[in-house]
């Protein structure tokens, strides 16, 4: 079982016992979310597709680390003008471990 769920812009793979590295969330490692923007559900053979989104199903996970990933390095080069500039950035993430993918009446 795994769906594909959308966050901070991307899609991603989701399987339970999964961790996945989102763009920043807030909250503390331990706090649980639920990530309701699930864009498809594949259980066996069934697969269910929304359109865009599946109203009634969820993703239940659970934060293990908030960080920042490796550096990467911004030129800007123009040639012959003596002109160089060089940037770097680190992008905040969340660590989220996937729990389990639910129906979304099982939380009310």
């Amino acid at each position: 079982m795994f769906a594909i769920i959308q966050a901070g812009g991307k899609q991603y793979k989701a399987a339970p016992g999964t961790v996945l590295k989102l763009e920043k969330i807030e909250g503390e490692p331990g706090d649980e979310i639920l990530l309701d923007q699930v864009l498809l559900v594949s259980e066996g053979d069934e697969v269910h597709v929304g359109r865009p989104n599946l109203p009634d199903k969820v993703v239940r996970a659970r934060i293990v680390d908030q960080g920042r990933h490796r550096k990467i390095r911004v030129l800007k080069f123009k040639r012959r003008k003596g002109y160089r500039k060089q940037q770097g950035h680190r992008q905040y993430y969340t660590a989220v471990q996937i729990e389990g993918i639910e129906d979304r009446a099982a939380d009310v």
